[in-house]
């Protein structure tokens, strides 16, 4: 073992890197270096000389032979510190290899080291032509990135009120991107006091975002953020994909795996993060395969490694704004004027949570109404009650979720129970729950607070009943609206805004249930109408649209 990034205590998390070193930093044998040689070229490094640095792209992978290349991060002020040694056959790299970000971290090498260097193409081709050594390789590089993100290295500072609509805005947006940073909350933390005035930070200014390099972001767009941090790839505005899918949520995931490892040059394109609405999933128990259940984030952010793997690129931070399906190929248009030609187009961009109608709704929204229970939003509420309404699965796995932290969970719902709408599992672990209260025929019908939601109304509607609670946490999972205002009037629309696909053509059945009217334009997951909305189903109709997308981009194929 070359290093040990952080040193384990006795009650060390047996889900974290920390427990798994072996896993985390593995020591290749004689023979899988021999393979893995093959790949690249070897050359010896100057004692000191720098291998990479944080912020580059296209980082080489390194196989050390001898000596050892030490990796480093900054800290607070600015000076690098080892957290990490990779010795002899153990490699570098992490989850950046895999695509063209930035890079997170620096290496140097000590002593006169003897390494294997592989560039880009040459380490796609080893992880798929050497399956053992892929594996081994994946996982550590998974590994290595939630070890980043636990122990905040390689990340940024992020300053602002725990509370407030922008820095949950930010911070969520580094969540979802699994991005390591700390928050300092103004409100409570003193390094943030103390920060604030050394820096001569005015409240209004915050939220703030301290990167490496002096850079500071003062409360900056998602798509800014993304730009600063090297999340967003560049893409050639003259290549034409052969599939371009919009919206990276299990559908759109699914979809993007199976084009890409299917020869098929494929884009995906997502405004905010991987996984959709399934993505603020604290957890999914019955996903086929998963016995323990999977959060909705850990499964999106392995397909989109996966996806990645097969060569699909990653248009991140990037909303759609347009649809041109005047000419061929498609184009593109996105929020920041610039667009992408593809051949083909798979509408992924799912749905989005309803929201209630009650005075003052949009004013706590971000501060006090939320549309996802991750435990970002659980440290928000931990000890406090909390409102969850809706009905849905999504509702259930919010309120089981929230109920371990919160001191009770209120469930609303219009209807007369759960049975119609939610699976039995959930139903039973409500029931079962002496911190869940379930309030059948039920609304919320006042908000109140000061700039944070502070207090909830709700009524009975069968008695009438009024009761008020103090409450600064409401989760809203009502319905769903589609993602379809992007368009532009290129695909026909159900009277709820979902996608229709499957219509016959001249009297013969459509070339796939998932085909729009308009050639090459297909539809999946909960965009489309008529689709059940389930994780399970979006991921099925991803991958079997590709079948598909081929017929129509070779008709010769049968």
């Amino acid at each position: 073992m070359a290093a040990d990034p952080l040193s384990p205590g006795p009650d060390l998390d047996p889900s974290s890197p920390e427990a798994r070193t072996a896993q985390t930093f593995p020591r290749l044998s004689d023979e899988m270096v021999a393979r893995v040689a093959a790949y690249g070229t070897e050359e010896t490094l100057p004692d000191g000389s720098l291998v990479f640095a944080r912020g580059q792209r296209g980082v080489d992978f390194f196989l050390v032979l001898s000596g050892c290349i030490e990796i480093l991060d900054q800290d607070a002020r600015g000076v690098p510190q080892v957290f990490t040694t990779h010795a002899a056959h153990h490699f570098s790299g992490e989850l950046n290899l895999f695509n063209n970000r930035e890079i997170l971290v620096s290496g140097r090498a000590t002593g006169a080291t003897r390494v294997v260097r592989i560039d880009r193409a040459g380490f796609r081709r080893l992880v798929t032509g050497e399956p053992d050594i892929g594996e081994i390789i994946m996982r550590a590089f998974i590994l290595r990135r939630v070890g980043l993100i636990r122990s905040r290295v390689g990340g940024v500072v992020l300053l602002g009120s725990g509370h407030r609509r922008d820095t949950l805005r930010l911070e969520r947006f580094l969540v979802r991107n699994a991005y390591p940073h700390r928050l300092l909350d103004a409100d409570l933390d003193p390094d943030a006091q103390s920060f604030l005035g050394s820096c001569g930070f005015h409240p209004d200014d915050l939220p703030v975002v301290i990167a490496p390099g002096e850079v500071i972001l003062r409360n900056p767009t998602n798509a800014e953020l993304a730009d600063a941090l090297g999340l967003t790839e560049a893409l050639d505005p003259a290549h034409v994909f052969d599939v371009a899918v919009v919206g990276a949520g299990p559908a759109g995931l699914a979809a993007a795996v199976y084009a890409a490892s299917e020869g098929l040059q494929t884009v995906v394109i997502e405004g905010l993060a991987p996984g959709g609405q399934a993505g603020t999933s604290s957890k999914i128990e019955n996903y086929l395969g998963f016995p323990t259940g999977i959060s909705g984030q850990a499964l999106a952010g392995r397909a989109q490694v996966q996806a990645q793997k097969f060569g699909a690129r990653l248009a991140l931070s990037r909303m759609v704004t347009g649809l041109d399906c005047s000419d061929r190929p498609f184009r593109l248009r996105l929020e920041d004027g610039s667009t992408i030609p593809a051949r083909s187009v798979v509408v992924a961009t799912g749905a989005r949570y309803r929201k209630l109608d009650v005075p003052d709704y949009e004013r706590f929204e971000g501060q006090g109404i939320y549309y996802a229970a991750t435990a970002m939003e659980a440290n928000l509420c931990t000890g406090e009650g909390v409102v969850v309404v809706g009905g849905g699965n999504s509702a259930g796995q919010a309120a089981v979720f929230l109920s371990r932290s919160a001191a009770h969970v209120h469930i609303l719902v219009r209807s007369e129970g759960l049975a119609a709408t939610m699976s039995d599992y959930l139903i039973q672990r409500i029931a079962s729950s002496p911190r869940i209260s379930l309030h059948v025929r039920t609304e919320i019908t006042a908000l109140a607070g000061d700039e944070l939601l502070r207090e909830v109304a709700w009524t009975d509607r069968r008695t009438g009943a009024r009761e008020t609670h103090r409450i600064g946490s409401v989760f809203v999972m009502i319905g769903a609206d589609p993602n379809t205002e992007w368009l532009d009037g290129c695909l026909a629309l159900d009277p709820k805004g979902f996608v229709v696909t499957g219509l016959p053509e001249n009297g013969a059945a459509a070339p796939s249930p998932y085909a729009t009217p308009t050639a090459g334009i297909f539809a999946v997951g909960d965009v489309r109408a008529g689709s059940v909305k389930r994780v399970a189903s979006g991921v099925g109709e991803g991958s079997v649209v590709v079948q598909a997308i081929h017929r129509f981009l070779d008709p010769g194929i049968a």
